[in-house]
């Protein structure tokens, strides 16, 4: 058996046991704590416009950016863009325009209002469940494999392609399913009209999808990587694997800069439910900044994994902030925001969150991102966290430090870098979070604002159960076909049989690009998606109560339902610098760093 054999079969022994480490779902008391999921902006080609939840106004998109519930992405003309998470990835062709409904532990819940996707869900893993929306029904996937959705506003319909797998379509009172090798034209919303039709042939996008496809499943990291980590499959392509007697395997990156220190060439982004997001800038820059830890080891950084076989738990950025009385001895800092600075935890040192958690949540985010499980359980119990004993390898080795304007508007970091000395670091105290109050503009990571992209809804009344979120349309293919399987029955939508159109795919709407900008198009939804988030605007004045902290579950209700937040209830177990009061601008004085890398 060849190395190249080895490696195929290794992956498929980690795919079918991977459904028997995957966690529980959790409690009632545990469900306010944030995913352990989330989606990771893979690819990027063209123009990919990028709306956070509860916005109204678009961005440039940005790679590695951590996608979440109510997020909302549009490719334009000649565009593409890939989003991966967890077990399943999603890859958007030309003017197509998609939102992220629902996503956490069990569900990934998309809507698509107008364009083309294709999603594969390589592991349907138990209790959990995949569902795509769109204007004309609700589509539950029911097994692994691979799909392809294109939804057409301006004809008022959706064509389903199932290469392999199968899934429901549900809507309007009726269901139907669709198995592997079949394709279905749906039209209208109530009751929906289900045609099956002809598969269509491939086209250039599937082709495009296929190959990308086929990267993930021959990454050789995966041997090192839980193969459902957002990013795993870059480390081979930007780095090299080695072996380290008290660590085990570690990857290290390759043609970084002189210099180079994990958490410091990108920003920070303000993303809910976690507040304080960290962007790399590196194409590679995802999996190694939210899983695992780093080391210094020799010369050189190096990323450690967590254990292979536990599904891989999120973290916004796995870094300790510093700060306290001696942070600005002899440093002057301008905007009247203080200073922010951070460093990378090392491969034993606990992971301690800036925003609302669980006792389970905290166990968690720490025991599946290292290998030493021991050492983490010293630190943390269900009930507490000892911190007076964590000697942090890192703190004076690896810290950034910048003004606080750098952090409140998400600028690049690289660019803006102020020297700090050890010693300056050394009468720093570790705490929970900078108090520093982000700016509406690191909700897009400081990206450019763009003008809305021109997608259009269905011009239909909402059905029953329908949602407004947002959209635009595309073309569909085949892959693979595998015996079809029971499905299980929903609601019920009329199944009328006809012949497959001579035509196929419908072809791309350019109209769609000549109209005006459109209102959150009508999905047609089988599970009841969350209640939409509120404008950032809404969260400023209860944000700015607690400096750098996301609003706590019972906070955010209370601002949604146009009442005042209220005080937080949870207990900091680290302290945090009081908010920094307005100061008159003083220039700082960056440090003769390299400069950051663009990709």
């Amino acid at each position: 058996m060849t190395t190249a054999d080895l490696r195929k079969v290794l992956f498929k022994l980690v795919i079918c046991l991977l459904p028997c480490f995957v966690a529980a779902p959790l409690s009632a008391q545990e469900e306010a704590s944030p995913p352990g999921r989330a989606a990771r902006l893979s690819f990027m080609q063209g123009n990919v416009s990028f709306q956070p939840s509860g916005e109204t106004q678009w961005s440039a998109a940005a790679l590695n950016y951590t996608v979440s519930t109510g997020d909302r992405l549009y490719t334009d003309q000649g565009a593409r863009a890939e989003l991966e998470a967890g077990p399943y990835t999603v890859r958007l062709s030309q003017a197509t325009d998609l939102t992220v409904v629902n996503l956490n532990d069990q569900l990934l819940q998309l809507g698509l209002g107008q364009g083309s996707i294709r999603l594969s869900v390589y592991n349907l893993p138990p209790n959990n469940s995949v569902e795509i929306d769109t204007p004309n029904g609700a589509l539950s996937i029911v097994r692994a494999g691979f799909y392809r959705v294109d939804t057409d506003p301006n004809n008022n319909s959706t064509l389903v392609t199932v290469n392999s797998g199968g899934l429901e379509v549900s809507g309007g009172g009726t269901s139907q399913p669709v198995n592997s090798g079949q394709a279905a034209q749906l039209t209208g919303t109530g009751p929906i009209q289900v045609n099956l039709v002809a598969v269509p042939g491939p086209d250039e996008f599937d082709g495009w999808c296929e190959s990308r496809d086929r990267r993930i499943e021959s990454d050789k990291s995966r041997q090192y990587v839980n193969p459902y980590t957002p990013g795993a499959e870059d480390l081979d392509q930007y780095g090299q694997w080695s072996t380290a007697p008290q660590y085990g395997p570690v990857w290290y990156p390759s043609g970084v800069a002189a210099g180079w220190v994990p958490y410091r060439f990108g920003r920070w982004a303000w993303v809910e439910p976690w507040g304080w997001t960290w962007v790399e800038n590196e194409p590679w820059g995802f999996c190694p900044f939210h899983y695992g830890r780093w080391a210094f080891i020799g010369s050189r950084w190096g990323w450690v994994p967590g254990p292979v076989a536990v599904a891989p738990f999120y973290s916004p950025a796995l870094v300790a902030f510093v700060g306290g009385g001696g942070f600005s001895v002899g440093l002057n800092f301008g905007g009247g925001f203080g200073m922010a600075a951070w460093f990378p935890l090392g491969p034993s040192e606990p992971f301690i969150p800036w925003y609302h958690y669980s006792p389970t949540y905290l166990r968690q985010v720490n025991i599946t991102n290292v290998r030493n499980v021991t050492v983490i359980n010293n630190y943390i119990n269900t009930t507490n966290v000892n911190v007076t004993n964590i000697h942090y390898q890192y703190k004076t080795v690896a810290a950034t430090a910048v003004s606080g304007e750098v952090l409140r508007t998400g600028q690049p970091v690289a660019a803006h870098m102020v020297h700090v000395t050890p010693e300056q670091i050394a009468r720093t105290e570790v705490i929970a979070h900078p108090s520093i109050t982000p700016d509406r503009t690191a909700v897009f990571a400081g990206r450019t604002p763009v003008k809305a992209p021109p997608v259009r809804a269905a011009v239909t009344a909402p059905p029953r159960g329908a949602v407004q979120v947002a959209h635009e349309s595309h073309p569909a293919r085949p892959l693979s076909a595998g015996p079809p399987a029971p499905m299980p029955r929903t609601e019920s939508v009329e199944p009328a049989h006809v012949p497959a159109p001579a035509t196929g795919r419908a072809a791309p709407a350019a109209s769609l690009h000549n109209g005006p900008p459109a209102a959150r198009p009508t999905f047609v939804t089988r599970t009841p998606p969350p209640q939409r988030d509120v404008t950032f605007a809404q969260h400023e004045p209860a944000l700015a109560e607690h400096p750098g902290r996301a609003l706590e579950p019972q906070q955010e209700q209370h601002v949604r339902e146009g009442q005042p937040a209220g005080p937080p209830r949870d207990r900091e177990i680290l302290p945090h610098q009081p908010a920094p009061k307005p100061a008159p601008r003083a220039e700082s004085k960056p440090a003769p760093k390299a400069k950051e890398e663009k990709h």
